[in-house]
């Protein structure tokens, strides 16, 4: 290992090589133990830089503060809470004209039909030499 590889990952992972990856664990180790003085320096950086880092405390905040942040912050209604009034007897009002809707539908497909459309019009396959024929039942001529 280099000593500028060192103080890369010292920079990267701090001062502990426990937390070095694996495979680099070995040869920095190796590299310390020759007393190499630039990594000795690298190591002593980041040690100190590690030590900056956790002993920084956040600081707390006021809870009387973050009450009136909260307060004072413009409320906005959601959708839901807009149109509730509105929006729910027109729901139910949908549904409804949907259900009629629907038992007309199923109804009008429950008649029987007098003639199917096969007999009144001709097929779209037809090429046009197909003549299309009528029945007519003995009731409809009496009239």
């Amino acid at each position: 290992m280099t000593p500028e590889r060192f103080a890369y990952l010292a920079d990267a992972y701090g001062a502990d090589i426990k937390r070095w990856p694996l495979a680099e664990q070995g040869a920095a180790q190796a590299l310390l133990e020759s007393a190499h003085p630039s990594a000795r320096e690298a190591l002593e950086a980041a040690g100190w830089l590690d030590a900056q880092l956790n002993s920084y405390q956040l600081a707390l905040t006021d809870p009387a503060l973050a009450r009136q942040i909260r307060q004072s912050a413009p409320r906005r209604r959601s959708f839901w809470s807009r149109y509730a009034n509105w929006l729910s007897p027109a729901g139910l009002v949908g549904v409804g004209i949907a259900g009629i809707v629907t038992g007309m539908l199923v109804a009008s497909m429950s008649v029987p039909l007098p003639m199917l459309s096969s007999e009144v019009l001709p097929s779209v396959f037809d090429q046009g030499d197909a003549q299309v024929i009528f029945t007519v039942n003995a009731e409809d001529t009496e009239q």
